[in-house]
């Protein structure tokens, strides 16, 4: 605290304006005992974890041209007569929503390239959540204390792919109106609630006039502001649990080894998101993206060739276009399963990843905390599972664009929608056997690393004739990061019959329990790691290697 009182060691000098002023802050919320606490905490430093940094730039990217676009749009779906710059569409009748991102693109300075960063930030962000969720996934960061941070960042996930809809619906072109015309059809197969569910959302028949409007909304208000408090949470349990680390000599549960958050870290940081912004500019200035122009405004009489959505949303697509379209009559009304059934499978594929750290734990009982990550090679069928989950995303974004498929690759439409829908089941098996057999690969050349060494490429002459390759022991700090990770035996029952020779019931869950554990470590599972004993035996006999 400053001060303007005299001392022993003589007159102290009067605070500035701004030492009181912070004083006064100071006195009422704490600030300097707070930044005191944080800003020296330690992070780790790794290239994986610029992952989330991304994401959290983008967001902020898409915030700052979000506002500036808001300034010129128009959410409304009343008909005008375009008078703009753009000459081809002079005299056209469209809504105003279209034409104000037409004078955005055409007539406000800066306009088209503050759209084209919006929405190639926008791509980004849901690409980077995705990666980073698999960092994440792949290496064990999930686990206790961080499983509703794990959640969180799911919910972020799909709150995006949602707000990027309601976003690159907004303008009202032929693109736009095709995909909302599919999400339209979409709610109606629900059944008894479909129609209603319509109508409470578009204000009547498709597609209303009020529908721009009222995604707008959504858009820019409830969304983002839903993913603006649970982005402040994850990143406050991200400072309240710390962060995670790689093994490694000197790092343990209880220590973080690293950089701390001011100076190094937030400089680091905000040269990263210069980086970041710089990045998304260059790929907006030079990649054109959603030429609204080119297709012009939307008609119910009309769709575009090669109607597209965003990446993002290839799942539900995919799974829409793959479905066969079946139909049942019950009690006079009409079942589209062909629509009903994909729109159920959606939430279930997608969220399938969502609730993977609860199953976990409780296949393996493992209630500790943990704060150094996993080698993806160490836990082979928590890595399997993860590969068999994108190669299915992979899938059903093929089958998304199956027209396009075609189109370039001169396939048929009709075998491309068949590989989708045998893929759809045989892929992620296959995809899931092929990684677990790499990982296990890996580990026993980890293990044979550790006893033998690591290969020189220099071949030894033995006096008996015999040629040999020199290895070159491996230092200890790499030995413990291959030795470092922990090894789950499989969870027995135990015995059914106790000492008095009263029998257990065994529940269900136990035996279920008990045979997907075995599923995970059994003995095929993972290799087990060289024991002390065998790598000096091995170092002993092997002198010459």
């Amino acid at each position: 605290m400053s001060t303007s009182t005299n001392t022993s060691a003589g007159p102290a000098r009067n605070a500035s304006r701004g030492e009181r002023v912070a004083d006064w802050a100071d006195g009422r919320l704490g600030i300097y005992g707070l930044a005191k606490a944080n800003m020296r905490k330690i992070f780790p430093d790794h290239w994986s974890f610029m992952l989330g940094e991304i994401c959290l730039y983008s967001f902020i990217i898409i915030i700052l041209t979000g506002v500036y676009l808001t300034l010129f749009f128009h959410p409304s779906m009343n008909e005008v007569v375009y008078h703009g710059s753009y000459v081809p569409m002079q005299g056209v009748m469209m809504s105003e929503a279209f034409a104000s991102t037409l004078d955005i693109s055409f007539d406000v300075r800066g306009g088209l390239l503050i759209r084209q960063i919006h929405h190639w930030a926008a791509l980004i962000f849901v690409a980077a959540m995705v990666v980073h969720m698999m960092r994440v996934f792949f290496t064990g960061a999930f686990r206790k204390p961080r499983e509703v941070n794990w959640i969180f960042g799911f919910l972020l996930l799909v709150l995006g792919m949602f707000t990027g809809f309601t976003g690159y619906s907004l303008p009202d072109d032929l693109l736009s109106g095709t995909g909302v015309r599919f999400m339209q059809g979409a709610i109606l197969s629900v059944p008894v609630v479909g129609t209603y569910l319509s109508m409470f959302l578009f204000g009547g028949e498709f597609p209303g006039g009020d529908f721009v409007a009222r995604f707008y909304s959504v858009h820019i208000l409830l969304l983002p502001g839903i993913m603006m408090g649970l982005l402040v949470a994850h990143l406050i349990l991200v400072f309240f649990h710390k962060h995670t680390q790689f093994a490694g000599p000197g790092k343990t549960n209880n220590n973080v080894v690293g950089m701390p958050l001011l100076p190094v870290y937030m400089a680091k940081a905000g040269g990263f998101f210069f980086l970041v912004f710089g990045v998304i500019a260059a790929i907006a200035a030079i990649a054109s993206i959603n030429p609204i122009w080119a297709l012009g405004p939307y008609r119910p009489d009309h769709v575009s060739t090669g109607a597209q959505p965003d990446w993002y949303m290839g799942m539900p697509e995919g799974l829409i276009r793959a479905m066969p379209g079946w139909e049942i009559n019950l009690w006079g009304h009409t079942l589209v399963l062909g629509v009903f059934i994909p729109l159920l499978l959606f939430p279930l594929v997608l969220g399938a990843i969502a609730v993977w750290p609860f199953i976990e734990s409780w296949v393996t009982g493992d209630k500790r905390e943990h704060h150094i990550l996993d080698r993806p090679r160490n836990v082979p069928t928590r890595t399997a599972f993860g590969v068999a989950w994108i190669a299915e995303y992979i899938v059903l974004l093929i089958g998304g664009g199956n027209d396009m498929f075609a189109q370039y690759f001169h396939l048929s439409i009709n075998s491309i929608t068949w590989f989708v829908r045998i893929g759809f089941f045989v892929v992620p098996v296959l995809a899931f056997i092929v990684t677990k057999r790499i990982c296990l690969g890996l580990q026993r050349r980890d293990h044979d690393k550790v006893l033998h060494g690591r290969e020189t490429g220099i071949i030894k002459r033995l006096p008996h004739g015999e040629f040999v390759e020199v290895h070159e022991p491996l230092s200890q700090g790499k030995l413990h990061t291959l030795t470092a990770h922990e090894q789950y035996k499989p969870v027995e029952i135990g015995p059914t019959v106790d000492e008095n020779g009263v029998e257990r019931k065994v529940t269900r869950s136990e035996k279920l329990r008990a045979k997907l554990s075995k599923g995970f470590y059994a003995e095929n599972n993972q290799i087990p790691k060289p024991t002390a004993e065998e790598y000096k035996e091995i170092q002993a006999g092997h002198g010459h290697h």
